[in-house]
């Protein structure tokens, strides 16, 4: 990125003043190795997105920001009740996000047993393009899974009452409309609920290698040589209709709304309107959709891991999604209010304190679960009062591609990954050699490079280091 257009204000916070139509200036955290990699395209987004109607404060890019959709990958912006609400803003994959279980295993426990339960995750998770799993859902159980969410999961004997508790809003989405829905959407989910997709989506079984915190990590169960479980993943087909089925009708009604957009795909339409309204009852129902989905992966991991390892655990840690617009209090130039948060690639990581937690959680902070790329580190952050100010309680999502897919595919092959990964301990597996190539680790940002700064930031601060030792994938 050209660094002529910023204005340097810390160690890792840049701004990109205002000018042109900007309503606000742009913000981008980021370390300078970190700026100079992204794209120029990321800047022009970001003062895109500071365009908007009813934007507050600044349009946000958090680390791992690169070129998206209308608004960056990492993108993060706020709205007042009179301004707009965009589905680029969101994202095709409603709600994705990761889920982590602790399971009072450590690594001795499960060395011997790694590749069996490779193999048994393996057969239990429907991983890949299109990939369908045993739950067919009737008419009238799709529009109770789009209300209900995990809740619904639950109630239907996919995991414990207990996991609500550790989900954000407790596991179900309020204000969700399954009838703002379209029937193409709900077609596309009839029978994916329980599945990963394909693409960046997996379950992990990884360990962990590094405290940073010893008293956050204390108070999220997490030791070093420990096992978790990792699910990464979202509100497949039906989110990705939801989006491509609103972002044609937002463009009509920005038009209608005198709106002038700075590019198509920041198609929006005002929060009051209609279709803004139809738009988030739909929205929400997606992400009531990925969080059901969690659940039921959650509930089959269980069931696989429990045939291998009967001691074990497994309990939920947290869930938290990336790709959302949530209705939040938050205080801007000395003024509490309701504000419509837009985090696309971008994780909630609220503070200390905060009502939304759960008690367990009150003093350490909300649990922010950063996926690394496959084969390369995650981490678990806290969220703190410094990134609820700064970024209204946002933090990065992951290590964020460096290059394209079609890129990654013509440097590495599926099996050339598959057995470099072997000879460093993690077994990977996965239904297409070609989706293992395209997400090879060489084609993601240094994820330890992207957390530091968020850390340095102050968007969240670091807890632990996980490293894969089995990585189920689309």
């Amino acid at each position: 990125m050209d660094r002529a257009r910023l204005i340097r204000k810390d160690d890792c916070e840049w701004e990109l003043p205002r000018a042109d139509a900007m309503r606000v200036p742009g913000v981008l955290y980021a370390d300078e190795a970190l700026i100079d990699a992204m794209d120029d395209k990321v800047a022009e987004q970001v003062a895109n997105v500071a365009a908007l109607p009813g934007i507050v404060k600044a349009s946000f890019a958090m680390p791992d920001a690169h070129w998206g959709y209308g608004f960056p990958i990492g993108g993060v912006a706020a709205f007042d009740e009179d301004g707009v609400v965009s589905a680029g803003g969101v994202g095709f994959d409603i709600s994705c996000g990761v889920r982590t279980l602790t399971t009072g295993l450590t690594v001795r426990d499960v060395d011997t047993v790694k590749g069996e339960l490779a193999d048994l995750l393996y057969a239990r998770i429907p991983a890949g393009v299109g990939s369908t799993g045993a739950l067919r859902l009737s008419a009238s159980e799709m529009d109770a899974m789009l209300a209900g969410g995990a809740r619904w999961a639950v109630a239907r004997g996919y995991g414990e009452r207990e996991d609500l508790e550790r989900i954000e809003e407790r596991g179900t989405a309020k204000g969700a409309d399954p009838s703002a829905v379209s029937d193409a959407a709900k077609q596309r989910q009839r029978d994916q609920m329980g599945t990963l997709g394909s693409g960046n989506h997996y379950l992990e079984v990884q360990r962990v290698t590094d405290i940073h915190d010893d008293a956050i990590a204390k108070a999220y169960g997490l030791q070093r040589d420990a096992i978790v479980i990792s699910i990464h993943c979202g509100s497949r087909g039906l989110g990705h209709q939801i989006g491509t089925d609103y972002l044609r009708s937002m463009t009509i009604a920005a038009k209608a709304a005198g709106i002038a957009l700075p590019e198509r795909e920041l198609a929006c339409a005002p929060i009051r309107s209609e279709v803004g309204q139809r738009y988030l009852g739909a929205m929400r129902a997606g992400i009531n959709c990925a969080l059901a989905n969690r659940q039921i992966l959650t509930h089959l991991a269980r069931e696989a891991v429990r045939e291998v390892l009967p001691e074990a655990k497994l309990e939920l840690l947290y869930d938290v999604s990336h790709n959302t617009c949530k209705v939040e209090e938050h205080v801007v130039d000395g003024r509490r209010g309701e504000l419509f948060v837009h985090r696309k690639g971008a994780t909630r990581a609220f503070g200390p304190g905060h009502r939304d937690l759960p008690p367990a959680f009150r003093d350490a902070g909300q649990p922010v679960l950063i996926g690394g790329s496959m084969g390369t580190a995650s981490y678990v952050l806290a969220g703190t009062e410094a990134g609820m100010r700064a970024a209204f309680g946002s933090a990065c999502h992951g290590a964020g591609r460096s290059m394209s897919r079609s890129q990654a595919l013509k440097r590495w092959n599926g099996r050339q990954i598959v057995d470099l990964l072997a000879g460093r301990g993690i077994l990977i597996r996965s239904p297409s050699q070609r989706g293992v190539a395209e997400e090879a680790p060489g084609a993601y940002k240094d994820v330890t490079e992207v957390v530091d700064a968020a850390d340095r930031a102050g968007l969240a601060r670091k807890v632990a280091r996980l490293a894969p030792i089995i990585c189920i994938k689309g």
